[in-house]
């Protein structure tokens, strides 16, 4: 039996070029949209109680713009394992901007996946679970400060 001979009909050739053509496109619309991003997209924040306002650079993944998509919010920062502050938010992220880092330190802004709060930390951590949303720009000295107090935060 002899091989028939393979036949490309126009729409085919069209298609593959078009197919072409849009994979450059694709991959690099994937890479700038990496869920689990550290890199800031130019939305600030801030974080203003106890008399005392933070901002923060929010990173450009799906869980941080989620994040600022409920600003403005007035609840409640309290104190949490030493480390740490917390905020419960009225809703949890969405989990989308989910991925590994390894480079923890003083000063970031997280999302704690199994709770639904936001842990702004003061001290050294390592945790799993968590989404980092961003990072405090000059310094987190109000995160000092123990206690329970009403927060604000909004967009700047």
């Amino acid at each position: 039996m002899a091989d028939a001979p393979t036949q490309f009909t126009r729409r085919t050739l069209l298609q593959a070029a078009f197919a072409t053509a849009m994979l450059p496109g694709t991959v690099r619309a994937q890479a700038d949209t990496d869920p689990a991003s550290q890199e800031p997209n130019g939305m600030k924040i801030s974080l203003t109680f106890n008399g005392m306002t933070m901002t923060a650079s929010l990173y450009d993944n799906p869980s941080a713009r989620d994040f600022a998509s409920m600003l403005p919010l007035d609840l409640t920062i309290e104190d949490f394992g030493g480390n740490e502050k917390i905020v419960h938010l009225p809703r949890k992220l969405t989990e989308d901007g989910a991925g590994p880092f390894s480079n923890e330190q003083p000063g970031d802004l997280c999302y704690f996946r199994p709770w639904g709060n936001l842990a702004l930390f003061y001290g050294d951590y390592r945790w799993d679970g968590l989404i980092r949303l961003g990072r405090f720009d000059d310094g987190f000295d109000p995160l000092l400060v123990r206690g329970k107090f009403p927060v604000r935060i909004e967009r700047i």
